[in-house]
């Protein structure tokens, strides 16, 4: 066999070693996580739960799910190991802010609007602006008099002789 002909199965094995290392690295990091739980933490597990870590074991985790609610769950249970500042802001709606007092967003508009009576006092360059069309209102009456002189007038009281 030559070289060319095994170069595609090289390849291939290469790039499953490549993706099983991939793979057990992120299974290490995952049982890190779950390691450095510590009663107090918020956690979310693999179904989408939120709660507090209550007892830590080898192999399975006690949690406060609520008010009078302790569950039992295993350790590979656990999805994600949550910061306190992320567990408060899902679970309590708590927005912990860093930045100054002076960055908040009005609730209303009214300070978006220009209140200066500066404003108001300056003259308004409102022109009118010629797009091309002329609507009949503004034809000289003489121009269209004499486009149809006998043209006869529209009745307007809603009386139609086609039917």
């Amino acid at each position: 066999m030559s070289l060319l002909t095994l170069l595609p199965f090289i390849v291939l094995i290469g790039a499953m070693f490549l993706m099983t290392r991939s793979a057990k690295k992120k299974q290490q990091q995952a049982v890190e996580m779950r390691n450095q739980m510590q009663p107090g933490s918020g956690i979310r597990t693999i179904g989408g739960m939120y709660a507090t870590v209550k007892e830590v074991n080898e192999d399975t985790v006690l949690v406060d799910a609520g008010p009078g609610v302790d569950l039992l769950f295993a350790k590979n249970a656990i999805g994600a190991v949550l910061t306190d500042d992320e567990y408060n802001r899902i679970v309590h709606g708590i927005e912990h802010d860093l930045k100054s007092d002076s960055d908040i967003v009005p609730d209303d508009a009214s300070s978006l609007t220009e209140t200066d009576d500066s404003a108001a006092d300056t003259p308004a360059d409102d022109k009118a602006v010629d797009l091309g069309k002329k609507d009949a209102a503004e034809e000289p009456a003489g121009e269209a008099a004499e486009a149809k002189p006998d043209a006869e007038p529209k009745k307007t009281d809603g009386d139609s002789e086609a039917k």
